[in-house]
């Protein structure tokens, strides 16, 4: 009988220690899947909005004024290629409100990952902005790289177009690209990048060119310049749920569209 108790203890030890060993193994990768699935992703998001910022600001404060146009729109582009194309396998390389929104809708993200992603962006966003000011009088007078453009009144009913007109293109390009199964494709970094100069190129003068959120609150926040700043929010949004909803209801594939399948 003795016998028989050790024995039923030693089991019992063993199957205590692999339940131990398993609850282990679970809590690991519990914690592995949250870095992964949430830390990672928020984190990949902050940074890469960082950097776009900081680059996209430096460009605007530092431009030489017979660049004209040019040196952004360059700038701008290229930070969002390569961006896009680092960060592509890590959060998505969103980096814009906008461009989250409108892939949620697309089926593209879980719904709990929305508002963690734009929180990044827009703490990115600050973040990118402070990184600016290193040069503090041409930070002033750039109002920190914020939208200064729009002054008359009757600037605005255009600017808020524009940026709803441009916000649109480049968000449906995003979608096409990289959600739509029909037409994703691995030259979606160049795609967005070209885009992005394209708009900048013909529509600076219209509103500044802002087609994100975070690009206009870091600078808006650093340099305490909130003039006519919800036109850069109502605009790219608004952009971005049209062309989500183009996508979603007539130009996706038949997995993708709503009607007419």
């Amino acid at each position: 009988i003795s016998g028989q108790h050790a024995q039923c203890y030693t089991l019992s030890s063993h199957n205590r220690r692999l339940m131990a060993d398993e609850k282990m193994e679970s809590g690991e990768v519990r914690a592995s899947l949250v870095i992964s699935e949430l830390f990672q992703p928020c984190l990949g998001e902050l940074v890469g909005t960082t950097f776009f910022v900081f680059i996209g600001c430096v460009s605007v404060i530092e431009n030489v004024e017979s660049t004209g146009r040019f040196q952004p729109a360059l700038v701008h582009g290229l930070a969002v290629a390569v961006m896009v194309a680092c960060m592509a396998e890590i959060s998505g390389s969103h980096f814009n409100p906008p461009f989250t929104i409108g892939i949620y809708l697309c089926g593209g993200m879980e719904m709990s990952m929305v508002a963690p992603y734009i929180a990044s962006q827009l703490v990115g966003g600050v973040l990118g902005a402070a990184m600016a000011k290193m040069n503090r009088e041409n930070f002033a007078k750039a109002h920190g790289a914020a939208f200064a453009l729009l002054q008359p009144d009757d600037e605005v009913a255009g600017a808020v177009f524009g940026e709803v007109a441009m916000t649109c293109l480049v968000t449906m390009v995003v979608l096409l690209g990289a959600v739509n199964a029909k037409t994703r494709s691995p030259l979606v970094p160049f795609m967005v990048g070209c885009t992005v100069v394209i708009n900048i190129l013909a529509g600076g003068d219209v509103s500044g060119t802002c087609l994100n959120p975070a690009r206009a609150f870091g600078p808006a926040v650093v340099s305490n310049y909130w003039v006519r700043h919800w036109v850069y929010w109502m605009g790219p949004i608004t952009g971005g749920l049209i062309a989500a909803a183009l996508v979603r209801l007539l130009l996706g594939d038949r997995k993708m569209r709503l009607i007419f399948k």
